[in-house]
């Protein structure tokens, strides 16, 4: 027998709420830092192979077996090289940051965990590790979140209250979520560009979705230099602008320290800081600063009312 069909095609249609983002901004932006190095599939940690996400061996050579040294010192360079530089770009403008941190990449580098604990920003679960979450099973996938918990605690000083898994999360990543209990949010969604609740096993549960499209991800791809990237995210951050005067909304803007680390690339990140630092109407922001902003401006108001415009009552 078939499952019921859950998803979502409407979403909040064309009226979204009024954010009332603070100070009448017309646009939240939150950038996003993920931190991954360290806990990617690896022969040391018992896949057999090395993962070549996301870095400039990507396509070119995924061994199904074996270590890839290539690979393995390019995320490398993302922890030691390229997280201090993102570092530098955001605490010279004094700019907050929401860190995507897999819990055993960060527990392997003290210093960065250091660092980001010092700086103030916000950590949000990348997972114990970056694996595929939707290829555990349910037991596996519930040790894995409460791994990731009492790490966080033991290396940023605090457990994470948001949650992201790495592409996509299995279809018992959010109950188990909730069954958790300390989580705020979680990122696990594409579908909007504004937090929405649901509600899981009878429980209020917020979703602020994420961005693979205003991402740096693009350098896996099709983007080639850092004008190309740059003028892509600003033609984004442009037109939500000045649909913000009408409709206020939320970007992502996602980064990782192997790739938009790299000099070049960075340089392209910088100008994008420093023109939206000009800009009016912006609140750049923490992701765990819109889910408390949320929580409290559009509590939860019940199933039917917060939820999918299709079950909403008329009237």
């Amino acid at each position: 027998m078939a499952r019921a069909y859950d998803r979502d095609l409407i979403g909040y249609g064309p009226n979204p709420p009024d954010p009332k983002w603070p100070n009448g901004a017309r646009l939240a932006v939150n950038f996003v830092m993920n931190y991954e190095e360290g806990s990617e599939p690896s022969v040391q940690d018992g896949e057999g192979f090395s993962e070549s996400g996301l870095t400039e061996a990507h396509g070119l050579n995924q061994l199904s077996k074996g270590r890839d040294l290539a690979a393995e010192t390019m995320f490398e360079y993302g922890s030691r090289v390229g997280f201090w530089r993102l570092m530098r770009l955001f605490q010279e403008r004094r700019l907050p940051l929401t860190v995507f941190g897999c819990a055993l990449a960060i527990e392997r580098n003290p210093p960065a965990a250091d660092a980001i604990r010092s700086a103030g920003f916000d950590v949000c679960s990348h997972g114990w590790r970056w694996i595929k979450h939707y290829e555990l099973t349910r037991k596996q996938e519930r040790e894995h979140i409460a791994k990731a918990v009492a790490s966080f605690q033991n290396t940023v000083g605090e457990r994470p209250l948001g949650w992201y898994c790495r592409y996509g999360p299995s279809v018992n990543t959010r109950e188990l979520l909730v069954e958790e209990g300390g989580f705020l949010y979680d990122s696990d969604a594409y579908n909007d560009e504004l937090p929405y609740w649901k509600t899981v096993k009878g429980r209020p549960h917020l979703v602020v979705p994420y961005s693979l499209t205003n991402n740096d991800g693009k350098y896996a791809g099709w983007t080639g230099t850092s004008d190309q990237w740059f003028s892509f995210i600003k033609d984004a951050f442009d037109m939500l602008l000045r649909e913000g005067a009408r409709h206020p909304k939320m970007m992502s803007v996602g980064l990782h320290m192997r790739l938009v680390g790299h000099p070049a690339r960075a340089a392209g990140l910088e100008r994008l800081l420093d023109y939206m630092g000009k800009q009016q109407g912006v609140w750049i922001t923490r992701r765990l600063d819109i889910a408390r902003h949320w929580i409290a401006t559009h509590p939860y108001a019940g199933k039917g009312l917060n939820e999918p415009a299709a079950r909403r009552p008329r009237g």
